[in-house]
């Protein structure tokens, strides 16, 4: 493992550790008063956000993974485990959609009884605080690092923040009399719980059936701008988003030697990492016009 690699690896963990330290301060908050006052709304968001920092840990072991080298049994290397394990992001945000609805179901079925005080807005408010700057940090860290999962986490977040909104409303509402406020919210915080769950699960998949990682006009644009090279075609693109792998077709003039050939591929290359850096590999096939191969 080179150093760049090295010294991404461990401030993304820097990052893990410390979304997960304010994860759980959070969590033990929410559900630890949810049970206490009897809210259905608090404890789900509560268990909304235990399972942030869940997958604060199961992080840990994916990027552990995932920054191996490539080896004779894995030649484009392990990125790929990184994106496994954000679909366990979108799997635990389901299991905790079942926890919710569960509570919504068991308050649908007795009476409220649910005590707003005080001190149910000042947990709520300051645990809003906390996701705002775990969301916020979370996601500039996993642009900065082309973190897949870091972003991905971040999302799960963002989903509290709704959340948390929404049961400080529900919180207002109960205090004015509507009784069945806590309910709905309830229900509300698992649908949003849902939609974020199924939005990070789509795009996991996405990557693990090599969706297109760049434009290839863009490619396209820098591998014409080069000395002899005719035409590019048939560029192809898959990976990560921190990790992309390239291949493509490029048209040279047939009276060009073979070397001069070989030295346009390198160009190619050099150009194209250069100009996009998530790119480790590209793969550059030299086709004199006028050839068979052209298409």
């Amino acid at each position: 493992m080179d150093r760049e690699t090295t010294d991404r690896s461990a401030a993304i963990r820097r990052v893990l550790w410390i979304t997960l330290f304010c994860n759980i301060c959070v969590s033990g908050a929410k559900i630890g008063y949810g049970y206490f006052s009897h809210s259905v709304s608090i404890a789900a968001d509560g268990f909304h956000s235990m399972f942030d920092g869940v997958s604060n840990i199961m992080g840990f072991v994916g990027i552990y993974f995932a920054f191996h080298p490539p080896d004779e049994e894995h030649p484009y290397g392990h990125r790929k485990i990184e994106t496994i394990f954000t679909i366990f992001i979108g799997v635990m945000m389901s299991l905790a959609c079942f926890e919710i609805f569960k509570q919504v179901y068991e308050s649908i079925k007795s009476e409220p009884r649910v005590s707003v005080t005080p001190e149910s807005f000042l947990i709520m408010i300051t645990t809003l605080g906390v996701n705002i700057f775990v969301t916020t940090y979370e996601k500039r860290m996993g642009n900065k690092l082309n973190s897949e999962f870091l972003i991905a986490d971040a999302q799960h977040t963002k989903s509290d923040i709704y959340a948390t909104t929404g049961v400080i409303a529900g919180l207002v509402l109960m205090k004015l009399g509507f009784t069945r406020a806590d309910t709905i919210v309830g229900t509300v915080v698992g649908i949003l719980v849902a939609r974020a769950g199924i939005g990070i699960l789509k795009e996991a998949a996405d990557v693990l059936a090599d969706r297109r990682q760049v434009d290839t006009q863009q490619i396209k644009k820098i591998v014409c701008g080069i000395n002899n090279v005719v035409d590019c075609h048939r560029v192809r693109t898959r990976g990560t988003n921190s990790c992309i792998f390239i291949d493509l077709h490029v048209t040279v003039s047939p009276d060009i030697s073979v070397s001069e050939g070989h030295k346009i591929a390198h160009i190619a290359e050099e150009r194209i990492k250069g100009n996009i850096k998530a790119v480790v590999d590209v793969v550059v096939h030299i086709e004199p016009l006028g050839s068979e191969a052209d298409g």
